[in-house]
């Protein structure tokens, strides 16, 4: 390499894999590379070199083309494939000056060619442009996962409930579709149920609406609790009403579920003084089961929870009434006092 005067080198020191067989133009590149402040990793051969570079993970790569073995082509090919979604420069350097030699340089994963004996202001004008190059990649992936980091909040703020943490009723939409989809394609049961708080307005005006968020967040937290299969989902339907989606789950199952949820909020015993139905707050719910068919809708489901649900209110509330098995949740367990 000439020792021609050079503008100076990158403000950064870089670690700079020199990759060349022969070793007298190989210690000459490094001592000048050296001489500027780079750290220099040094390989006589192409598997070395490979060896290197999984190793150091150097920020350039100086890499001669003619080796006996493996040649340079192999080299950045192989250098290429042990960095999936990365990039480091590689600088082919080579006294062939052939287009096709250039062109096969390319192909084999290079950013740039340079012939033999290289000068030293084009191999630090080089170097300075790969520097640049790197860094500005480096920009880039740090904007696209700053992007992928606000996109993902972005999603959760339009999927998750803010004053519950459950699922909001844009995603229990997702979710149901796609869960209807999946039990129509395996054939197997799906529930779903609607629910609500009984008598919740009067609550409000009683307890005033920081009470009101209080007791919504507590019995949020009780559906979530109840959700102990990964497939589970429960959701804020709108207002005081909630929605539970449950895969797999047959009708009698969906009745045990029901009647375990309301022992749960039983338990909690959340004062609703001006309740008629109980002392404590309670839930009326609606449930519909089914083997979907080409016929079933997500819209379907949704219009007979809800028909449902408002049974079980006329029937007098505090209970989960069920379409399918034309029974109450009331039937299956003593009467509380009223």
């Amino acid at each position: 390499m000439s020792s021609e005067v050079h503008p100076g080198s990158p403000a950064a020191p870089l670690t700079i894999l020199v990759v060349d067989d022969q070793n007298a133009s190989r210690v000459a590149l490094s001592a000048e590379l050296d001489r500027c402040g780079h750290r220099v990793l040094e390989a006589d051969s192409a598997d070395w070199a490979l060896e290197l570079f999984r190793r150091h993970r150097p920020d350039l790569v100086l890499l001669d083309v003619e080796m006996p073995g493996h040649d340079g082509y192999w080299a950045a090919r192989e250098m290429r494939a042990a960095e999936p979604g990365g990039w480091t420069p590689i600088i082919f350097l080579s006294q062939r000056d052939q287009e096709r030699d250039i062109w096969q340089a390319i192909e084999a994963g290079g950013d740039d060619y340079l012939i033999k004996p290289v000068l030293g202001m084009v191999l630090h004008a080089k170097l300075r442009a790969m520097h640049r190059l790197a860094q500005m990649r480096e920009r880039l992936v740090l904007l696209s996962d700053e992007l992928r980091s606000a996109n993902a909040q972005l999603h959760e703020l339009s999927t998750v409930d803010g004053l519950t943490g459950l699922m909001n009723r844009r995603a229990l939409d997702e979710s149901l579709h796609s869960e209807l989809e999946l039990a129509r394609r395996e054939q197997q049961p799906l529930t779903l149920m609607l629910c609500d708080v009984d008598h919740f307005k009067r609550f409000n005006d009683r307890q005033g609406h920081v009470e009101g968020d209080a007791c919504l967040r507590q019995v949020a937290q009780l559906l979530r609790d109840t959700c102990r299969r990964p497939a589970d989902r429960a959701a804020r339907y709108g207002g005081e009403e909630f929605a539970l989606l449950l895969p797999r789950t047959p009708r009698s199952g969906a009745m045990t579920y029901a009647r375990a949820l309301m022992r749960l909020v039983a338990q909690r015993q959340i004062l609703h003084p001006d309740s008629p139905v109980a002392p404590h707050i309670t839930l009326s719910g609606g449930i519909t089961t089914c083997v979907p068919d080409a016929s079933t809708t997500a819209e379907g489901l949704l219009l007979r929870a809800d028909d449902a649900l408002y049974t079980a209110k006329a029937q007098g509330r505090n209970r989960f009434f069920s379409y399918e098995m034309q029974m109450d949740t009331e039937e299956q367990r003593p009467q509380l006092p009223r």
